[in-house]
């Protein structure tokens, strides 16, 4: 008798836990987040959580979706494809989510998107830039512009605005992003009238870029243009500046971060971004706002991609009328509005057409910061 009323409160604890994990989504639904928020860019990915999580109190204050509340269950892939895959796995099985944000690199978000497809998963990436992350099918979509376009967008800025007609690229040969945006600037570069002098490439992991720098120098390029990530940059631009190289030097969005971890040397420095700070519309700034009150820290291009992450999601659930994933995704590749990011409506590989903020590094108050400069725009 003993052993029989010890099992009994053991078995209505179990039954509980399975009870009270099928109840939350009659009440709630919960979205699934897949981000590096540990590692070395675990600034994009607890950035993008972060504006997703303001997104989603937003839309709970404002009654939620479809009479329902919304909660997010974050997980850690540390930046790494198999760590994603996992966190993709755990959440669809044990948590039984329907959609997913994430993850915030190229190579990451491409572990989970066959399993996404496959799965009627919809997955929605808010900085993934490789322009095959959305290949695999309808149901991955993203929130930012492509490698391509950032890019051209590089290319087009040194040449028009910098007037630069020498150009120097160093980049990691290892990661997918790094060579996508260093293969279509060398290429629009060329095509409108500059030449490519120095094509320098590293491995992953590297920190001595002297070598390197010193064929750049050799070659007295206008323009380097660096497609790497802020850790990387950080240590490249003190080597370039170390060797007396003193010209522009430009990059992508993996620069977000840079200001927090280098020097003067990153001034004269110029990026391709998805959103600036500075924005002087009114729905940026009302998210700049909101974002900076309730974290107590400045908006980057990483959180209000991560809110628009989540809001292209809760547009897309709206106009279908449905949770269901198969009527959302079709609902989701229609929209066409205005988003803290600028304009968004989607290509037929569910890729946004927007424009780049091109920010510039400069110093004020003896702080480095991110400043507007202009915006590119598709041709």
């Amino acid at each position: 008798m003993k052993k029989i009323g010890l099992l009994l409160p053991a078995l209505c604890c179990v039954l509980f836990t399975a009870l009270s994990c099928g109840t939350k989504g009659t009440d709630t639904v919960a979205i699934g987040a897949v981000f590096p928020l540990s590692g070395q860019v675990a600034f994009y990915g607890t950035e993008s959580r972060d504006g997703a999580l303001l997104a989603i109190e937003e839309l709970n204050a404002a009654g939620g979706l479809l009479g329902k509340q919304l909660s997010l269950i974050p997980e850690d892939d540390e930046g790494n494809a198999e760590k994603s895959l996992n966190a993709f796995t755990k959440l669809t099985t044990r948590d039984k989510v329907s959609y997913i944000l994430g993850s915030s690199t190229s190579g990451a978000t491409m572990s989970m998107t066959q399993q996404a497809q496959a799965n009627k998963i919809i997955l929605v990436s808010p900085s993934a830039t490789n322009v095959d992350v959305t290949k695999p099918g309808d149901y991955i979509f993203r929130a930012c512009f492509i490698d391509p376009f950032q890019g051209v967008v590089g290319a087009d800025f040194a040449y028009e605005t910098l007037g630069a007609r020498r150009a120097a690229v160093l980049y990691d040969a290892g990661a997918d992003y790094n060579t996508g945006l260093a293969e279509e600037f060398m290429k629009e570069f060329v095509n409108i009238g500059g030449e490519v002098v120095a094509n320098e490439a590293y491995q992953s992991g590297d920190v001595d870029f002297n070598a390197q720098v010193t064929r750049i120098k050799s070659q007295n390029p206008d323009v380097v243009y660096l497609p790497n990530y802020y850790n990387d940059v950080a240590l490249q631009a003190k080597q370039l500046r170390g060797q007396g190289i003193t010209v522009p030097l430009v990059g992508g969005d993996g620069w977000d971060g840079l200001i927090d971890n280098a020097g003067d040397e990153a001034l004269n420095g110029y990026w391709s971004a998805g959103f600036a700070a500075d924005t002087t519309d009114p729905r940026g700034q009302a998210f700049v706002a909101a974002y900076t009150a309730k974290y107590n820290k400045p908006a980057s291009q990483f959180s209000a991609l991560g809110y628009d992450t989540m809001m292209l999601v809760a547009d897309g659930i709206r106009a279908a009328g449905t949770f269901d994933t198969a009527a959302v995704k079709d609902a989701m590749a229609k929209l066409n509005s205005v988003y803290v990011t600028g304009s968004i409506r989607f290509d037929a590989d569910r890729n946004p057409i927007k424009g780049a903020a091109i920010l510039e590094i400069v110093s004020r108050d003896g702080k480095l910061v991110n400043a507007y400069k202009t915006t590119v725009n598709p041709k």
